[in-house]
């Protein structure tokens, strides 16, 4: 009986130890299968001008024939561990613009690391807009889909290649703009707004002829011929201002016929509408003239018309100019400016924009290494400079030199992560 005992118990040691193998077999099997995977994942070269091509070896692009560029571990093999690390976390949620806007104060959203960890907060539009997180003032880059180009990813370059590409950034400050309009002008030469006016000063002296009169009928008809003679003044592009100012004179602007030594002469330059904004009456403006090189000629805007000329898209500024010497004659040529100071407002420097044709993109540094693309708007250049109208935000940083290659990266990265997520495989020459 204790023989047959032991023999079982020989037999079930054996069988104990026989599993236990067979599981570490197979449990090394599978760990040297995906460590050979992932070592060959590794290996993904591509194109710096087309992202879009990528491949499994060295070699050349087969649309430009540069050399591929093998690519770091974050944005090839990367996109796949980014995937599987993050599944157990809690990553932050994505909102459109127009959902962040709708919640109500208490509501609560994952926003991006600030110096305090991950941040919960109550999201009111205040927050939304500012992006700053109510603990410790940093900014936070909630996540929203609006303002994220599709076509572009997050881009993570460590310090050597940062300094290899040399990567500049810049903070987004308020500055001090100061621009030139500049635009072609020509000495006023302008026979129809002459009879124009002389028009309306002899219907206001019938009007007033009439009204000391002792025929009240004859009132009304001359009311309305005056009234037509204004509107007639207005059709032809002068302000009210201007309307009222030939209503005071007692005979039409002779500087619209010919050039008088001491005569005023009108000058007209016709300025693009998107910078017919920062055009006002009363201010100064200058004038250059091939005929007299050296010579700087100023005069005053005193209107600015209320039409834009549908060929040219430009509206017409209408500028005095005394001309003491008569070296301004009808219909010269000039190149006029004005000088504007747009005062102190959100800018960013020319470098940092990227112009695609439809959109304009920069690079925002959202922590150190850390790269997002941004859709920005913005208003017309000012020197070196763009004013912010939204995209990004004061304090920001954005990158002013080597944007052109982490361009080229973000669109590789959103290229992997786009064949990712579709179940694509990359495949090699």
């Amino acid at each position: 009986m204790k023989a047959f005992l032991k023999s079982r118990f020989v037999i079930l040691v054996l069988a104990v130890a026989l599993a236990a193998g067979l599981w570490m077999f197979r449990t090394g099997r599978l760990q040297t299968s995906q460590a050979s995977k992932a070592g060959s994942a590794k290996a993904l070269y591509y194109c710096p001008m087309h992202p879009s091509y990528t491949s499994d070896r060295p070699g050349q692009c087969p649309i430009c024939h540069m050399d591929l560029v093998l690519s770091e571990d974050e944005t090839s093999a990367g996109v796949h561990a980014e995937h599987s690390e993050t599944r157990g976390q809690e990553a932050p949620r994505e909102f459109t613009l127009e959902q962040v806007l709708k919640m109500k104060p208490g509501e609560l959203c994952m926003l991006h690391k600030c110096k305090m960890g991950n941040c919960l907060m109550a999201v009111t539009e205040e927050f939304a807009r500012l992006g700053k997180c109510p603990h410790c003032g940093e900014n936070l880059g909630i996540v929203i889909k609006d303002l994220l180009p599709q076509d572009h990813g997050i881009v993570k370059l460590g310090l050597e290649k940062r300094q290899m590409i040399g990567v500049t950034t810049e903070t987004v400050e308020k500055r001090s703009i100061h621009k030139t309009i500049r635009a072609a002008a020509t000495v006023a030469h302008d026979a129809e707004l002459y009879q124009a006016q002389a028009e309306l000063i002899e219907a206001l002296r019938a009007l007033k002829k009439a009204r000391e009169g002792a025929l009240e009928e004859t009132v009304h008809p001359a009311e309305a011929l005056a009234d037509a003679a204004r509107v007639r003044l207005r059709h032809l592009g002068l302000s009210e201002e201007l309307v009222a100012e030939v209503s005071r004179q007692k005979e039409p602007d002779q500087g619209l016929l010919y050039a008088h030594a001491g005569t005023p002469v009108w000058l007209y330059a016709s300025v693009y509408d998107y910078e017919i904004g920062d055009v006002k009456p009363g201010q100064e403006i200058a004038a250059e003239t091939p005929s007299y090189p050296g010579k700087v000629f100023k005069g005053i805007v005193k209107s600015v018309d209320s039409m834009v000329d549908m060929k040219t898209r430009t509206t017409r500024v209408r500028a005095r100019f005394e001309n003491p010497e008569a070296l301004l004659r009808p219909d010269m040529f000039l190149t006029a400016s004005i000088e504007v100071d747009a005062g102190s407002i959100l800018a960013v420097p020319r470098s940092a924009i990227l112009e695609t044709g439809t959109r304009r993109i920069l690079f925002v540094e959202i922590e150190p290494g850390h790269f997002e693309p941004r859709e920005a708007v913005l208003g017309p250049a000012a020197g070196d400079f763009y004013p912010v109208q939204s995209g990004v935000a004061e304090g920001e940083k954005v990158v002013t030199s080597g944007n052109f290659l982490i361009d080229s990266e973000s669109r590789l990265k959103a290229a992997l992560q786009g064949s990712s997520q579709k179940g694509a495989h990359v495949h090699g020459l």
